[in-house]
């Protein structure tokens, strides 16, 4: 049977103005634009130890984890650095809703971006239940 190996791309579509949404991504988030507007992300840029992957669920329609966005996403970006990159974002004048949390796999916080929608980062590490306390 075919099947899907990976997350080909991620698409959404701005309520305002994409190029000033992309540029806000490209600021706060280091997500390089190449000259068609959009980004592109190399698995060989991510040096964690999981040696990279992609989570993909669907979340019950009364969810609250996207909160307090009422967009029907939430994208979780791979981040090389947790605590430097909120420092950077607070800099920024970019508002930290949530975290950082430690997890078993890894350190999460969430942002909103100025569409609205809720912003996950993720800086990865390989299961373990000592993780929750880093």
């Amino acid at each position: 049977m075919a099947k899907v190996t990976g997350i080909g791309g991620v698409f959404f579509k701005s309520t305002k103005d994409h190029k000033a949404l992309a540029a806000w991504y490209q600021r706060h988030l280091g997500i390089q634009l190449e000259p068609w507007g959009g980004g592109i992300l190399k698995w060989p840029d991510d040096k964690a130890e999981d040696k990279g992957l992609t989570v993909w669920h669907v979340a019950e329609k009364d969810s609250d984890w996207f909160s307090p966005s009422t967009s029907s996403f939430m994208i979780n970006y791979r981040v090389d650095n947790l605590d430097e990159l909120l420092a950077q974002l607070r800099k920024g004048g970019v508002e930290v809703v949530k975290g950082p949390e430690s997890h078993e796999n890894g350190k999460f916080a969430w942002i909103m971006d100025p569409d609205g929608n809720k912003v996950e980062l993720w800086e990865p590490m390989l299961w373990d239940e000592k993780n929750k306390k880093a």
